[in-house]
């Protein structure tokens, strides 16, 4: 009884700095303060971003055809080198558009300090949110018949350099890739053409669903709009680049040590 009423204050606490982002957010867009760029991309980033979308809607399409596939670790090389590829084409992109990568992602908004002061907060109040919607997608759904890949290699690891390298992917390149792509990117077209909060859902939804995880759907579902708000209350793509890197760390580690952390 006393263990749900402590997760109960947690959750409501939770919805409350995130409310209170979006309200922040929404009265500077009321307020007319520029955001992120929002109104200067136009049709060539939103061809880029349907492609981009198309691109995943294949690979869901084709994973969802073919039988469970077993990833090693050349596949994460593989995926985040091609990632890296996706950035470079897109910074090229807008350069020669003339936009400024580095203004319009904030990149020297903050400084360090604020930087991983503002993550750590907003990750830690982002938990139970995660938490509840793990709750509620098991409820539904139960527990699945696995768990992601990534875990899956990093758990099933023979070495410990197999290991190291797993965990310098997952803390370095996937959260610079995935935030510059589907924050930066991917949010900032949806947000030019379908408005904020559309674009917020539409960016978790997408997030969620090519990490093709079904029992991690809700989850994911919570920490991409999690991160959306970190980005745009912060002004700094470094934010939510830096939360996914924590709880990525966070993760890997509870499952090196599962002696110490729940599992």
């Amino acid at each position: 009884m006393f263990d749900s009423l402590i997760n109960a204050l947690l959750v409501a606490a939770a919805l409350f700095v995130y409310l209170s982002l979006f309200r922040q957010v929404a009265a500077r867009h009321v307020n007319g303060a520029a955001s992120l760029g929002e109104k200067r991309l136009g049709w060539p980033e939103a061809v880029a971003a349907l492609l981009l979308v198309g691109w995943f809607g294949l690979n869901l399409l084709l994973a969802a055809q073919s039988e469970r596939q077993i990833y090693h670790t050349r596949d994460l090389l593989t995926t985040g080198l091609f990632s890296l590829a996706v950035i470079l084409i897109l910074t090229a992109l807008l350069q020669l558009r003339g936009f400024s990568v580095l203004s319009l992602g904030g990149f020297s908004r903050l400084g360090f300090g604020r930087i991983v002061s503002t993550a750590a907060v907003l990750l830690f109040a982002a938990y139970p949110l995660l938490y509840i919607a793990d709750e509620i997608s098991r409820w539904f759904i139960g527990d699945g018949s696995g768990r992601q890949q990534i875990i899956e290699m990093f758990t099933g690891s023979e070495t410990l350099q197999q290991r190291v390298l797993i965990i310098v992917l997952a803390i370095t390149i996937a959260p610079m890739t995935e935030e510059f792509i589907f924050r930066f990117f991917l949010y900032g077209v949806l947000k030019r053409y379908l408005g904020r909060s559309a674009g917020l859902f539409l960016n978790a939804l997408l997030f969620a669903a090519v990490h093709m995880h079904l029992p991690s759907f809700g989850p994911l579902f919570v920490l991409g709009s999690c991160l959306t708000l970190a980005y745009e209350w912060s002004g700094s793509i470094l934010v939510p680049m830096t939360m996914h890197a924590l709880f990525n760390f966070f993760t890997l580690s509870a499952l090196a040590f599962p002696n110490l952390v729940p599992q």
